[in-house]
């Protein structure tokens, strides 16, 4: 009993970051050799404090006290044997933890890990992350126990940080500092309602601690690279499941079919357009439930819930993987569900020339939609 009430003190975000910063400072500053600045590995540990936003209005009694924790983060320098190495100049990959006390009994903690990027500008002075992973929340809502947490309606939650750090490596031995503003955003895409999501904006310090010797970064030319500028043709298939903002409405299906036509501009982008077809069958419930519940409307029950849009997009690319953004417009929507725009950002993988997978979330603004998993092609 002793000890679990030891281990439920400790690992409150703020005693946890604690502990971490002082035992990380001393264990790595004595057991770590002197090394020469830009390492090609090194670890980060960030203290963070902030505040909510209110994207919301609807969240104003969320936003009590003040959000804190600790970002934990291992990270290595690309090897430059990749043309895109050189041309983003030479970014790191890694992965964190992220804990975040919200100070709010209705919100809870969270605690997630992520994947990131890192990259560099300023002569490498300026530093900005982007990091994506699934994160779980310890007091999501619950229609009797926590009703008010009207932000999550699950535990797990997707999760996206941005960070950006001014920093100094190894200003002390393997030691360096690090400081700037990191936002934190935390949502579960409609899986399951409620969802408003918490947003975090923050200010965050912190040491990094180098763990290998500087390895020389092998660079390529750049100015020989065949780009194939050709318009390109390709169909998509999006699915997943979601949720009306209904509490307690049931989970469905979505199927999105997409066309369109992209054209590679440089070595780093391409842009896109393009045409779909919505078939998301949580809409068609939702139309039912609001021609009931909500007579004086004048909603018919059996409004057509299906939706065709048109889109403009822009892909990064980063080799085999790509961060792709886009806009859209609802040329055909009888029910007006958020409005007619929308927008779309997520990661892509190619798994050959033709054939590629991406993650997706499509929001109308701040208000996320659904979380997509898609296989397309290129013809």
């Amino acid at each position: 009993m002793i000890l679990r009430s030891y281990l439920i003190s400790f690992t409150t975000p703020y005693m946890m970051t604690k502990h971490i910063f002082k035992y990380t400072f001393l264990c790595l500053f004595f057991l770590s050799n002197a090394q020469k600045e830009n390492s090609s590995s090194f670890i980060d540990v960030n203290m963070y404090s902030g505040n909510i936003a209110r994207h919301n209005d609807n969240i104003t009694h969320l936003i009590q006290g003040h959000p804190n924790g600790f970002i934990i983060g291992w990270n290595k320098r690309v090897s430059g044997e990749k043309i895109w190495h050189s041309q983003y100049n030479y970014p790191e990959f890694g992965a964190s933890f992220v804990a975040q006390n919200f100070n709010n009994s209705m919100l809870g903690s969270s605690y997630g890990v992520y994947g990131h990027y890192n990259f560099y500008f300023l002569k490498r002075r300026l530093m900005l992350r982007f990091a994506q992973g699934i994160s779980y929340a310890t007091n999501p809502y619950d229609k009797l126990k926590n009703p008010k947490n009207i932000a999550f309606g699950s535990d797990l939650l997707s999760g996206t940080y941005l960070m950006l750090n001014y920093v100094r490596p190894q200003i002390f031995g393997p030691i360096g500092v690090q400081a700037g503003a990191t936002l934190l955003h935390l949502s579960n895409a409609n899986i399951k309602a409620p969802n408003t999501s918490i947003n975090s904006v923050t200010f965050n310090v912190g040491l990094t601690a180098a763990l290998d010797s500087n390895k020389e970064t092998k660079e390529i030319e750049t100015f020989n690279e065949d780009i194939n500028k050709k318009i390109r043709f390709g169909l998509i298939f999006r699915t997943g499941v979601n949720q009306s903002d209904v509490v307690g409405t049931p989970q469905f299906p979505f199927y999105i079919f997409s066309a369109f036509a992209e054209k590679r501009i440089n070595p780093k982008s391409l842009v896109m357009i393009g045409g779909e077809y919505f078939n998301s069958k949580f809409l068609k419930e939702y139309i039912y439930y609001q021609s009931v519940a909500y007579p004086e409307n004048n909603i018919a029950h059996d409004l057509d819930y299906k939706r065709i849009g048109v889109y403009i997009g822009h892909e990064l690319l980063f080799g085999r993987f790509s961060v792709q953004t886009q806009l859209g417009y609802y040329v055909y929507s009888p029910f007006d569900f958020e409005g007619r725009v929308y927008n779309r950002i997520g990661v892509k993988y190619y798994l050959s020339s033709k054939w590629f997978v991406s993650a997706t979330l499509k929001s109308h603004t701040a208000k996320a939609e659904a979380l997509e998993f898609s296989l397309g092609i290129r013809l």
